[in-house]
């Protein structure tokens, strides 16, 4: 896929020149009626976070808030129009937000960059029957978010300057194919990593039986050179091509209830990308759910060859191997990530309107080689008031002296953070 008449246009760019076209040959009436159907949008989350990672001298300490508004219309000849901006605004600390950057060296990062931007501009058509088109910039997360997700955890999160159509030819068939010509990453415009342009093609279908849903996706992703070239990164290098399927199911057991899931997926170099390589993925998960109680087990392996290991750049990343985020690049010689989690989950607790806790051990090694990569313990306490939610984190990562390699070492994270959601 080459992008048309030769030049870089954003997606998000024609979805704003469109509107006015569209607003001049209208029926003002109609229009007028799905301007007053309007409703806002309003997020705000005041984050506290602290960073102790060895061998840093300093330790990160990063005070943000982030504050959300827009809109988004009733429909008008089925179509909506929503628009949102962003603003994150650094409060008080010291902390290091963007590892592209040489800016306080001695700390380490927290990439919660202060920024003004917008973050979705979309609209949304549903004219022909059980199909909806998505044009402009927008929210992506297909599946669990391992190959595609908007990094909802972190201030800026991730969008796509996208065309998207879903198609559900029958309740229990999804059909969901995607172009994307523009990630904007959570690093923020100015950052010389905050944006990849390129060609990506999305493809996922999903049919849901009766033991749980299955789908199969295919990814095409070739990223250009220039994008982050001038941060010492080179996005062609995560260029690739990915083919799976994933399936995700639960049954009930006696007083229990068993939650499934099994995903397998094989990569290879494309497009751009200067290496050449086939590597693999599997994970599988198995959770158990007794009344407010949960244990899972789980184990999720990718690949490397020594050179480049199994690449998601497009991923929620915090969401797997770890809430201390120390391999949000797949190391060389790929990662074997089991893990054991307990969980909590209670209603109507005091005056809250739920109260969940949650407590992870994750053991890592590489996938090929088997080198010790470490061990975590991940703890969280979450309480939700009306709109109102609060959380309370901590992520402990530690080598184990003489056996983890010396790039790897030892780090603390702590959050405290509050949100409201209008």
């Amino acid at each position: 896929m080459r992008r048309l008449w030769g030049q870089r246009v954003s997606l998000s760019v024609a979805v704003a020149m469109s509107v006015p076209c569209v607003a001049g040959a209208a029926d003002f009436g109609v229009l007028g009626g799905a301007l007053a159907e309007s409703k806002p949008i309003f997020d705000a989350r005041l984050r506290y976070e602290s960073v102790d990672q060895a061998p840093l001298a300093e330790e990160a300490d990063a005070e943000t808030v982030r504050m959300r508004l827009g809109f988004e219309t009733g429909k008008a000849w089925n179509t909506t129009f929503l628009a949102e901006g962003e603003v994150i605004t650094e409060l008080a600390g010291s902390y290091r937000d963007d590892p592209a950057r040489a800016s306080n060296l001695t700390y380490p990062v927290v990439p919660d960059p202060e920024t003004e931007e917008i973050n979705r501009l979309q609209l949304v058509n549903t004219s022909l029957p059980g199909t909806t088109v998505t044009l402009g910039r927008q929210r992506i997360a297909l599946d669990d978010q391992r190959f595609v997700g908007n990094v909802a955890w972190r201030q800026n999160e991730q969008t796509f300057d996208a065309v998207r159509i879903v198609n559900k030819p029958t309740t229990a068939l999804t059909l969901d194919a995607t172009y994307l010509n523009q990630v904007n990453r959570i690093f923020g415009r100015e950052s010389p990593q905050g944006r990849y342009h390129g060609d990506g093609a999305l493809a996922n279908a999903a049919y849901q039986f009766g033991f749980g849903k299955l789908s199969a996706f295919g990814y095409w992703l070739d990223f250009d050179a220039e994008s982050g070239l001038q941060g010492g990164l080179d996005p062609t290098r995560v260029s690739n091509e990915t083919f799976g399927a994933r399936l995700a199911g639960e049954r009930p057991l006696s007083k229990m209830k068993v939650a499934y899931t099994a995903t397998f997926a094989r990569q290879s170099d494309y497009g751009s990308n200067p290496l050449a390589f086939d590597l693999d993925y599997y994970s599988v998960e198995l959770t158990g759910t007794y009344r407010q109680f949960s244990v899972t087990l789980g184990q999720e392996v990718m690949e490397g060859n020594g050179t480049v290991g199994f690449a998601t750049p497009l991923a929620t990343m915090h969401r797997f191997h770890g809430w201390a985020d120390k391999f949000l690049t797949t190391p060389a010689n790929g990662i074997d990530d089991r893990y054991v989690s307990l969980g909590y989950m209670a209603k109507g607790v005091a005056t809250l309107d739920t109260l969940s806790a949650t407590l992870v051990y994750r053991d890592f090694e590489s996938e090929r080689l088997a080198q010790d990569l470490g061990d975590e313990i991940d703890l969280q306490l979450q309480a939700k008031y009306q709109r109102f939610v609060g959380l309370l984190k901590v992520a402990l990562y530690e080598v184990h002296e003489g056996r983890t390699p010396a790039a790897y070492q030892d780090t603390t994270k702590f959050w405290a953070q509050l949100e409201y959601v209008w």
